[in-house]
């Protein structure tokens, strides 16, 4: 006889569990809880980028050589990615508040032991256990936004939440330089523990319970398969670029990472408790949402990461000036949240169009760098502004159509499912459109370095100067022309499948 799967079995939902409030009624002090987790959140965020501009101060300080720096970077993203999804898993079995709280006690050990080493190993070893905090955080904070909100209050609640993904951006490099100009080094990670502190004492105080009441047994392979899966794919997308994409080192990772990903889809596809329902596939709600936002990181995630670097290899600004020449972006993604305005939109004009709109916007900003950058702040800034005010509708929405393709008692597995795609696309985006911008720059002058600082140094002229900063130029505009692309195609198609879904939920409706 054939074991039930989870999704097919009825739910039994005891009445004294938040999760179960009926949809009219959200918690009372919904908006205070979730003021209390994006605070939990932004600490995360912060750390995504603050270290890029103390590289300076750790290779003098602590004498850190160039794969030492790599590793500090990498090994929070790698623990973070790899985790997310058995990070909400985790916490739809055994409590969102407990992960919660686990994740903010984890990350604020981790930023004091990072902000108090005294050689690259362990600071290594600091950022790798903060990356474990930053997956429970990332998912559980949204996870319990979809728990404590009414349905039509969703929106508006995920696009705040998105808002303050935006401003970790934004703020993670200046109040890193804001810091490295007062203080040492470690203070970047100390100044988390205060914020660590404050969030736990009100998460304990504030925020309810909640956990999938069915009681499934835990998926301890499928998290072992998704955990090694997930991080040989991100760190082969991440030494694509520095190794070559066809050396021993990518290929045998990312050959893998594709086959226990392949072990992985097999085993959820078998038994009867899978961490990940394989059935949300066929969904187009799902698929519409899941390959927008894919797109959507890939191009913007490469494009930005690109941007930064004509900021200051170009242009000349430091590291804290760069900083603030892209913070309009985060802020208007902020304004447009935080006021409401995006959620108003995608509700007068429904998900497909909203998303739609939101990357045509955000693909038109990317051409704006592309084409007026190298004619001065202007251009650049006029594309930040219609990439912020795409990203406040698409983003939201996004997220919406993914969490609300997914029951409710699984919003952890759907929290990490979207927050696997944006490492998965933002990854993804760097190292392609780096790769693309390498090969212009090479094409362009097959002679010069590999890259634009050692191509630089070595000139021997200023006009040499000129031709190498030129060519950078031209990749550079080469890079963001593809993520546009890729962005606008990302609409269309998450646009396309969402329509489709919305139409045959309309005749199911009318038949019925």
């Amino acid at each position: 006889m054939t074991t039930p799967r989870a999704a097919d079995r009825p739910v039994d939902r005891p009445a004294d569990r938040p999760v179960d409030r009926p949809a009219d009624a959200g918690h009372p002090q919904r908006w205070l809880i979730l003021g209390v987790i994006c605070l939990a959140q932004l600490t995360v965020l912060l750390d995504n980028t603050v270290l890029n501009v103390a590289i300076p101060s750790l290779t003098r300080e602590l004498g850190a050589a160039t794969s030492d720096i790599q590793w500090m970077i990498n090994a929070y993203s790698l623990v973070q990615s790899g985790l997310l999804l058995t990070a909400g898993s985790a916490a739809d079995r055994y409590g969102r508040k407990k992960m919660l709280i686990a994740g903010l006690v984890l990350f604020g050990i981790g930023s004091l032991v990072a902000g108090l080493a005294d050689s690259t190993g362990q600071l290594i070893a600091a950022r790798a256990g903060m990356g474990i905090g930053g997956a429970l955080l990332l998912t559980t904070t949204l996870a319990v936004a979809m728990q404590i909100f009414t349905p039509d209050e969703h929106p508006k609640a995920i696009g705040i939440w998105s808002a303050v993904n935006a401003l970790g951006f934004a703020a993670g490099p200046l109040l890193g330089g804001f810091m490295l100009n007062h203080f040492w080094w470690g203070a970047i990670f100390l100044l988390n523990l205060p914020v660590a502190a404050m969030g736990l004492a009100a998460v304990v105080a504030l925020v309810p319970e909640s956990k999938n009441p069915r009681g499934d047994r835990p998926d301890l392979l499928g998290a072992l398969l998704s955990t090694v899966g997930m991080t040989a794919l991100v760190y082969a997308i991440i030494s694509g670029p520095e190794h070559g994409w066809t050396s021993g080192r990518v290929v045998l990772t990312a050959g893998v990472a594709v086959l226990v990903l392949a072990a992985f889809a097999y085993w959820e596809s078998r038994i009867p408790y899978p961490m990940l329902d394989l059935h949300f596939f066929r969904d187009r709600r799902f698929t519409g949402a899941v390959a927008g936002a894919v797109l959507i990181t890939f191009g913007m995630g490469g494009a930005l990461f690109l941007l930064t670097q004509h900021l200051q290899f170009v242009l000349g600004y430091g590291p804290l000036e760069a900083g603030l020449r892209t913070a309009p972006l985060a802020l208007s993604v902020v304004a447009l949240n935080f006021s409401g305005l995006s959620a108003k939109w995608t509700a007068r004009l429904g998900a497909p169009v909203s998303i739609a709109l939101g990357m045509v916007l955000m693909s038109v900003g990317l051409v704006s760098i592309a084409t007026l950058a190298a004619h001065g702040y202007g251009g650049t800034l006029l594309g930040l502004l219609l990439i912020g005010a795409g990203c406040a509708v698409a983003n939201p929405a996004m997220a919406h159509a993914i969490m609300s393709a997914i029951p409710r008692e699984k919003a952890g597995v759907g929290a990490g499912i979207n927050g696997t795609l944006a490492e998965f696309g933002n990854g993804l985006g760097v190292a392609v459109l780096g790769a693309v911008l390498n090969s212009r720059f090479a094409a362009l002058l097959p002679m010069a370095a590999s890259s634009l600082p050692a191509a630089l140094a070595s000139a021997g002229s200023d006009e040499e100067r000129g031709r190498i900063t030129d060519a950078f130029s031209s990749g550079l505009e080469t890079s963001q022309l593809v993520g546009a692309v890729a962005v606008l195609l990302g609409g269309l198609l998450a646009a396309a499948l969402l329509r489709r879904a919305e139409r045959a939920d309309s005749a199911v409706a009318v038949s019925a």
